[in-house]
């Protein structure tokens, strides 16, 4: 596979965000296999590339003037699953993931119906709903390292806790994983359960990031902060938070990064200064210079 020819020039980014916002990308390229990873790691490597991982684009805000540097789009969807042992590509879609799994008779990623990420963005932040996580029945992953190699590690060999995982740190590309599920015959009934639960709550009719940031405790969750200083519906540029879930911040109207970085100070200013709580973000922004990484 020769990288150079699979490189795309200023790649619009807003397409490849659930939040449709973003200029373009310097160099962009979508990878389907765990050897064409690979070889973009090494090109990466070789190229001294600023670079950032892109799953279905539910976490990532983009700058207004895109990414000066590579997008890599995690395109590996196979799924394989066996005797409980279910083997994914990355790229797979987790929330088609808890809702086919659910279906077909097994439990442990019900919870995943309804979150608009990948496989690998998944784990990367270990995502959850409904009190469960996606380090709950992980068995283990395959990613490559920074220097280009093919690493496998069990769950057990792996730290993860609310909203974050060790691939914050160790600069790995999840390329799959493999999951551990238990055969439950009401299995599907709990996923539509959640799912109902979800588009019941969520803002599910207009673009976003979904929950823009962590609950900062079991008892204190940072929705019920927002609502109760009274934030919902308010709105910068064309960003708004949601009034139907206060952690949602909403594109209402061509929102620009800008505003949604400015709309999230608001929140965190106000309600730190009327309950003391500090909010911190879950979506990560990607600036326009990243940076070597």
């Amino acid at each position: 596979m020769s990288i150079e020819s699979k490189l795309f020039f200023n790649k619009p980014l807003a397409p490849l965000s659930t939040f449709r916002i973003g200029g373009v990308a310097k160099l962009f390229i979508e990878v389907k296999t765990a050897l064409e990873m690979l070889l973009v790691r090494q090109y990466i490597n070789d190229h001294h590339l600023p670079f950032w991982i892109l799953g279905r684009g539910s976490n990532s805000l983009f700058d207004d003037r895109g990414f000066d540097g590579l997008i890599v789009l995690n395109s590996i969807r196979f799924y394989h699953l066996k005797n409980g042992d279910l083997h994914v590509g990355a790229g797979y879609n987790f929330s088609l993931l808890g809702a086919q799994t659910a279906r077909q008779g097994w439990s442990g990623l019900e919870f995943a119906s309804g979150i608009p990420g990948s496989v690998g963005g998944a784990i990367f932040m270990n995502a959850g709903a409904a009190g469960f996580e996606t380090a709950d029945c992980l068995k283990k992953v395959v990613y490559v390292n920074s220097h280009a190699q093919l690493i496998e590690k069990s769950r057990e060999e792996l730290t993860f806790s609310y909203r974050y995982s060790p691939f914050h740190h160790n600069r790995g590309v999840i390329v799959s994983a493999v999951f551990e599920l238990t055969q439950c015959t009401k299995a599907h009934e709990r996923q539509v359960r959640m799912i109902k639960q979800r588009t019941s709550h969520q803002p599910y009719d207009l673009p976003s990031l979904g929950c823009v940031f962590c609950n900062p405790s079991e008892k204190y969750r940072a929705g019920a902060l927002i609502e109760k200083c009274g934030l919902k519906g308010k709105r910068i540029g064309g960003a708004e938070i949601s009034l139907r879930h206060a952690n949602f911040i909403v594109n209402q109207k061509a929102a620009k990064a800008r505003d949604v970085i400015e709309l999230m100070r608001f929140i965190q200013k106000v309600v730190d200064e009327q309950t003391g709580i500090r909010l911190d973000p879950e979506i990560h922004f990607v600036p326009y210079q990243l940076g070597n990484r």
